[in-house]
C-alpha cells in the first residue's frame, strides 16, 4: 500500500494548510527518512521518520505520545493561559490530550497522547497506574501520616486508594506514590493531615520517568517506552505503526 502524501501528512500534523506545507517542502526544509524531499506529492513510507529544519517531527504511526517537563506557571488547558500547549511548539498538537492534569504551580512529568484508550486506562483508578511525586512540606511528615496514607484516607466522604509515603533524614522532603488522580489530591491529602504542600513535582507515571529532561522541554517517547507503557495497562503494545 502506498503511503500518505507528504503535504497531506504535514498538514495533519498541524504545520499549516496544504499550500503552506507545500512551500516548506519545495524549500527543502523537510526530510523523510533522513533524505530531503522537495515534492509535496511524495508518498511517505510507513515507519519513515520526518524532520523539519533538522528537528524530528514524528515517525509515521497511528498514535503519538509526548513527554513534557512542565514548569510552574502553566495550566493544563487549551483555553486558559499560559497553556502547556505553548511549550509544544514544533510538535503536532491538534489531537494531543494530556494524561491527567498538573496544577499551575506543579512541575514535572506530563504525558500527552492521541490514543483515547491508552489515556482512559492510564487515568482510570481501576488500572491503578502509579504516579510518584516529590513533595516539600511545611511541617515534617510522620510515621502516623505513612500509616494513614497506607490505609487510605477519606476525602469528601470517599475512601482513597492506599498511597505510599516515604522520607529520609529530612521529613519535610518526601515522596508520595498514588494510584489514582483526584482534584488537588496530593495537597488535600496533606491538608487532611494538618500539613501544607509548599512544592510539588511529578517524577514518574507508570513505567515512565522524567529523568534529566529540562524544564519546559518535550520529547517523543522512545519505541521501548511506548511498548512498556502499553503493556503496563494491558494493551500489549498495540501502538503498531500505521497511518496517522
Amino acid at each position: 500500500m502506498r503511503g500518505e502524501r507528504l503535504d497531506k501528512l504535514l498538514a495533519r500534523l498541524g504545520l499549516g494548510s496544504r499550500k503552506e506545507v507545500a512551500r516548506l517542502v519545495r524549500a527543502g526544509r523537510v526530510r523523510v527518512a533522513g533524505e530531503a524531499v522537495r515534492d509535496p506529492g511524495f508518498h511517505v513510507p510507513e515507519g519513515a521518520s520526518l524532520e523539519l529544519d533538522g528537528k524530528p517531527l514524528a515517525v509515521v504511526r497511528r498514535h503519538h505520545h509526548l513527554l513534557l517537563h512542565k514548569p510552574a506557571g502553566y495550566v493544563t488547558s487549551r483555553t486558559e493561559g499560559p497553556s502547556v500547549y505553548a511549550l509544544l511548539s514544533g510538535f503536532p498538537t491538534r489531537d494531543l490530550a494530556p494524561v491527567g492534569r498538573l496544577d499551575k504551580d506543579t512541575e514535572g512529568l506530563l504525558l500527552f497522547t492521541t490514543d483515547g484508550e491508552l489515556l482512559h486506562r492510564l487515568t482510570h483508578p481501576r488500572h491503578k497506574v502509579a504516579k510518584r511525586y516529590l513533595v516539600h512540606l511545611e511541617r515534617p511528615a510522620t510515621e502516623e501520616d505513612q500509616r494513614a496514607f497506607a490505609e487510605g484516607l477519606s476525602l469528601d466522604g470517599e475512601r482513597l486508594l492506599p498511597a505510599e509515603l516515604s522520607f529520609g533524614e529530612d521529613p519535610t522532603r518526601v515522596e508520595l506514590v498514588l494510584r489514582e488522580g483526584r482534584f488537588h489530591q496530593v495537597k488535600r491529602m496533606f491538608q487532611a493531615r494538618g500539613n501544607r504542600v509548599l512544592y510539588l513535582k511529578r517524577l514518574s507515571l507508570g513505567p515512565l520517568e522524567l529523568g534529566d529532561l529540562s524544564k519546559g522541554e518535550a520529547r517523543y517517547l522512545t519505541p521501548e517506552e511506548e511498548e512498556t507503557l502499553y503493556r503496563a495497562v494491558g494493551l500489549g503494545g498495540q501502538d503498531a505503526q500505521g497511518e496517522l
